[in-house]
């Protein structure tokens, strides 16, 4: 059955099965590539979206549930011209070296800043679950903290 959504601030109708993962219909569907598959359950973050504002992983969420949901992607956060703040930080920081988590990563820390725009190092911590296999953490970190506009972390801060 047809299910009806807002993706990055458009309508659209997704005519996949209803247990279809949305980071498939997105991906396949709608050639929205920039959403990446990791795990396939919900482990490693690389699927991270929006759903209604709040960050979900894109394979454990069925097509299903989502009639009248609004979605935004890694192509809906920002472009080349109007980057998001956190995806100026990032090249700013230079945190991707093979780059592949980096939508996922990116879609979590704007959550994050949207409902605590000055988070804490352990704030930070705690909303970024994604994984990063190249161990870009601190980097990470520190983009958040300038995205924020927060000093950078003191010597001897948590790593």
């Amino acid at each position: 059955m047809p299910v009806e959504v807002q993706v990055n601030g458009k309508p659209v109708t997704l005519h996949a099965e209803d247990d279809t993962p949305l980071l498939w219909a997105l991906r396949e569907e709608l050639g929205l590539t920039g959403t990446k598959f990791g795990c396939g359950i919900a482990a490693c973050g690389a699927c991270s979206v929006h759903i209604d504002g709040e960050v979900a992983r894109s394979c454990s969420v069925p097509v299903g549930t989502l009639a009248g949901k609004a979605i935004t992607t890694i192509e809906g956060l920002g472009t080349a011209q109007t980057p998001h703040a956190l995806q100026a930080a990032w090249i700013a920081h230079q945190v991707p070296q093979c780059g592949y988590c980096q939508s996922g990563q990116l879609m979590a820390a704007a959550a994050l800043l949207k409902h605590n725009p000055q988070p804490t190092d352990a704030d930070i911590d705690a909303a970024m679950t994604n994984i990063c296999r190249c161990a870009t953490y601190v980097r990470i970190r520190a983009a958040i903290r300038a995205a924020a506009g927060m000093p950078a972390a003191t010597a001897g801060a948590s790593a």
